[in-house]
């Protein structure tokens, strides 16, 4: 058995029939299938036997809305494909850590999380004290004209702790490394083992602007996992409560990078409208994060009629004061020249990367999961995929608001048609030895979340990716030949989660 296993988002299969090939095999199979256009959406491993790490590969093919899976036993070295694949870059270095395997060839074997060695690696018990975050040689650029710039890990007011080193030749950056791992918490480690009560509240806060979308990767996960599926109005509450959040965040950003580049009135506007947003999902809930609203097997909360037709009604008046006000900013030539050609990334570079969600659709790609791998109720409602083609810090920003306008519509119009029925079903016990792929559009982009099971059906691995693991790399790369001034611009654009990267 050679093929990958086939499969699709939201499924589930059994290990015996992933195929298991050595590694060489395994490594041709993943090269081909990225040479001819797929994705590896996550690559993770878990011990096996006689000190071997068993590392597992979900490659998705979006044209055909298919997932494949595929396996090998890596015992202490494996060649590297980051080099001729750099969307494999961050993979390889986390296994690198987690588990002692040497991708041996890697251009730039440097930690990730900073996290301590799993039991199980191939060298279990040494050197699984990493050095704390930051401490390690940096890159460096020669020459007596090059100072470097040094900035966090602790930033002016409440922002997640990240390092950011700049090797700069006056004011044009010409290299930048990113040091994260700070907010690191274990937070795989927590998951594993349930489901059990604080299963879901652990998912809920992996990046706690993402509750929505990570909580719902989890649900989605044990359902697929359990062979059930939410019911029918929970699917549209769960798929509007995800469009609230990515209304709210957007409209976040769009005012944040207003006020980057000093123009108030965009930025006061949008600031106090995401409000708006925040409060319709606590409306619904209780809670502005949506925490609480999800649970496996569909939603805690209902809303009555007269309840959903004022939230529509809210919704579509305060989407109308974030056109008006984001037009502003979208539109001003003093903007403009701040925005226009700032942190290009070509779409060959973004492929090459991998990125996922706006700041890979500002590049000209068209990956949503949303489409591509559609869940809940994406598979019966369809949201255009908004897209630009500069990759500069406009079209990422225009992406935004493509993004936030259709999402305001489809809350709005799915509020008024709220199917009848149940909220919940009751999550049967999960099988043994089985694994199910989850993939949600969150707001950042794709989060992926996979999950094992051991021989009584608990969660034998929890593998989380945050679109952030992603798109890291793409801002350092985006800052190559820009003023350093143009920083926070860059940064802002982007706008990723350091928590949803350290996990």
């Amino acid at each position: 058995m050679d093929a990958p296993f086939e499969t699709w988002n939201g499924a589930c299969a059994p290990l015996s029939e992933i195929p298991v090939l050595n590694p060489d095999r395994f490594q041709r199979f993943l090269a081909d299938g990225l040479a001819a256009g797929g994705r590896v959406v996550s690559l993770f491993g878990r011990p096996a036997k006689a000190e071997r790490v068993l590392v597992t590969a979900v490659v998705a093919d979006d044209s055909a809305n298919r997932i494949g899976l595929l396996s090998t036993a890596v015992s202490r070295r494996w060649p590297s494909l980051a080099a001729r694949f750099p969307s494999l870059q961050g993979f390889e270095r986390e296994l690198a850590e987690q588990f002692g395997l040497i991708p041996e060839g890697h251009p730039w074997l440097k930690p990730l999380r900073f996290e301590h060695r799993r039991a199980g690696g191939t060298d279990s018990g040494r050197g699984s004290h990493p050095p704390i975050p930051g401490d390690y040689p940096f890159f460096q650029v020669a020459g007596e004209e090059i100072h470097e710039v040094a900035v966090g890990p602790v930033h002016a007011g409440i922002i997640e702790p990240g390092h950011f080193r700049f090797q700069c030749h006056g004011e044009e950056v010409l290299h930048l490394e990113i040091v994260l791992g700070y907010q690191h918490r274990g937070v795989e480690r927590l998951l594993e083992g349930g489901p059990d009560p604080r299963t879901l509240a652990v998912a809920e806060t992996i990046a706690g602007d993402t509750s929505i979308g990570h909580g719902l990767a989890c649900c989605c996960a044990l359902e697929a996992m359990a062979g059930m599926e939410a019911p029918p109005r929970a699917s549209f509450l769960r798929a509007i409560a995800l469009e609230l959040e990515r209304l709210a965040n957007h409209t976040g950003d769009l005012g944040a990078l207003a006020g980057d580049v000093g123009f108030l009135p965009t930025m006061s506007a949008c600031g106090a409208l995401r409000a708006e947003f925040l409060n319709a999902t606590a409306e619904i809930c209780g809670n502005r994060f949506g925490r609480g609203l999800l649970v496996p097997g569909g939603v805690r909360f209902d809303l009555l009629p007269d309840e959903a037709a004022r939230l529509a009604e809210k919704v579509s008046g305060a989407f109308a004061l974030v056109r008006e006000s984001a037009s502003l900013f979208l539109h001003a030539p003093s903007c403009r020249n701040r925005t226009d050609g700032t942190g290009a990334l070509s779409l060959e570079l973004c492929d090459q990367l991998g990125l996922v969600g706006p700041a890979a659709r500002a590049c000209g790609a068209t990956r949503d999961v949303r489409r591509d791998h559609p869940f809940g109720l994406y598979r019966f409602a369809h949201i255009p995929v908004a897209n630009a083609e500069t990759g500069d810090v406009f079209a990422r920003a225009w992406v935004r608001y493509l993004e936030a306008e259709r999402s305001a519509q489809f809350v709005v119009n799915h509020l008024r048609m709220l199917p009848s029925g149940p909220v919940r079903s009751p999550l049967p016990p999960l099988p043994a030895h089985r694994l199910a792929v989850s993939m949600v559009e969150g707001w950042r982009g794709e989060i992926a979340h996979v999950v094992v099971t051991d021989g009584d059906g608990r969660l034998e691995r929890y593998k989380v990716l945050d679109p952030s693991f992603h798109n890291w790399m793409g801002l350092a790369l985006a800052l190559r030949g820009e003023q350093i001034s143009d920083f926070p611009l860059c940064n802002k654009s982007f706008n990723l989660s350091y928590a949803g990267h350290d996990l």
